[in-house]
C-alpha cells in the first residue's frame, strides 16, 4: 500500500476532500456573551484549528498544498491547544481558590 492509496483512505474515512483547501474557522459574535459561551467558543475555536491543521497535513501528504500553508496551520493548532490548558489552569485555579475560603 502506498502512501497516496493510504491518504486517500483516511481522507475517506475523516470526510476530508482532497480537492478543495480547508476551510478557515468561522467565528461567530454576539452583543454580550457569558462566561460559558466564551468558554464553549474557546473550545470550538481549539477543535476547529485542529480539524484544520489535519486538513492541511493530508493535503500535503499527497502534494496538494505547500509547508508554508502546513505550518500555518499547525501553529495555530498549536496556539489555539495552549489557550484552552491556559483556560483550565485558570478554571481550576479558581475552583481552588473558592474551596479554600472559610464558610
Amino acid at each position: 500500500m502506498d502512501i497516496k492509496s493510504a491518504v486517500a483512505a483516511y481522507s475517506n474515512i475523516a470526510g476530508i476532500t482532497q480537492n478543495n483547501p480547508p476551510d478557515a474557522p468561522t467565528k461567530s459574535t454576539s452583543a454580550d456573551p457569558s462566561f460559558s459561551d466564551l468558554v464553549t467558543q474557546a473550545l470550538g475555536s481549539a477543535v476547529d484549528a485542529g480539524h484544520n491543521a489535519e486538513k492541511v497535513s493530508t493535503l500535503a501528504l499527497i502534494g496538494k498544498t505547500d509547508l508554508s500553508q502546513l505550518a500555518v496551520a499547525v501553529s495555530n493548532a498549536e496556539q489555539a491547544l495552549n489557550t484552552v490548558v491556559a483556560i483550565r489552569d485558570k478554571m481550576i485555579s479558581a475552583y481552588q481558590q473558592i474551596s479554600q475560603m472559610p464558610m
